[in-house]
């Protein structure tokens, strides 16, 4: 690129020039559309970073009913939010007469999305092997509760006594045992919505997935018209620092000349005045 094309370009209103440029493209509802999605996008990331805390927690001293409580409503949340924010990834990469730089916006959503679904699906694992751990240890520790192998004394009254005993703390373990069950039944429960949640975000995942393979070929492409770019910009920014350094030593030397045609000029007047 040459600096009389730099400054014919220069030169040019930016409404001509816009008007003119092919890939120039003004989509309102597209740009709105994309920044809802990035900040949809950005509250997941949160999300996710806040579910993984919680999920840590499950198996260890600190695992409440409380901390379930909480993991499963930021599972659902964040499925509802994955649902959602992928639906509109879908929408997104449908739309068509798109600039290059819309189309870049268009990809790098979908890239973020499909990576921040990667990290949510290892999070779902492992709150799903979790939950398993938890209802197969509940499991067996009801089974092995027995309280029927007592030893019972020959003696009448000390039988009597000790079945007394033995009716009492039948009493009061069932009580645990029924609310140990119920837990146990309470975490079957979330086992399945998990397994469920997983199935079906997978689907999404999996379109996503195709999208991005789809849109990678063109991508690229606009990663290399980008670096282009760069390189003749660069290139035009020494041409014009070189062409300024040119205009100056022109001027200087055009000063000087006309200094010397000046001293020539004033010493011939002289000289013919004197002579």
């Amino acid at each position: 690129m040459s600096f009389d094309q730099l400054s014919s370009m220069e030169s040019q209103p930016t409404t001509m020039r816009r008007g003119e440029d092919p890939e120039y493209r003004d989509d309102p509802e597209f740009d709105k559309f994309a920044e809802d999605l990035s900040v949809k996008l950005f509250s997941l990331t949160s999300n996710i970073s806040r579910l993984s805390g919680q999920i840590s927690l499950l198996g260890t001293k600190r695992d409440t009913e409380r901390v379930r409580e909480r993991v499963h409503d930021l599972l659902e949340e964040a499925r509802e939010g994955f649902k959602d924010v992928g639906e509109g990834v879908k929408r997104l990469s449908a739309w068509d007469d798109l600039s290059a730089s819309q189309k870049y916006t268009q990809q790098k959503l979908s890239r973020e999305f499909q990576s921040s679904g990667s990290e949510f699906q290892t999070i779902q694992r492992m709150a799903l092997e979790k939950q398993r751990a938890s209802a197969s240890a509940g499991r067996t520790a009801l089974e092995s509760t027995d309280t029927s192998n007592v030893a019972y004394s020959d003696n009448p009254s000390q039988q009597q006594s000790q079945l007394q005993e033995q009716d009492q703390l039948r009493l009061a373990s069932q009580d645990e045992v029924d609310f140990q069950e119920s837990l146990i039944v309470e975490r079957e429960s979330e086992i399945r919505n998990i397994e469920q949640s997983v199935g079906e975000l997978n689907e999404l995942f999996r379109d996503v997935a195709h999208i991005v393979h789809e849109q990678g070929a063109v991508l690229d492409q606009i990663d290399v018209n980008v670096t282009n770019v760069n390189t003749d910009t660069r290139q035009a920014d020494v041409e014009l620092r070189s062409a300024s350094r040119y205009q100056k030593n022109a001027r200087s030397k055009a000063c000087c000349l006309l200094l010397i045609l000046a001293v020539v000029l004033v010493i011939i007047i002289l000289a013919a005045v004197l002579g």
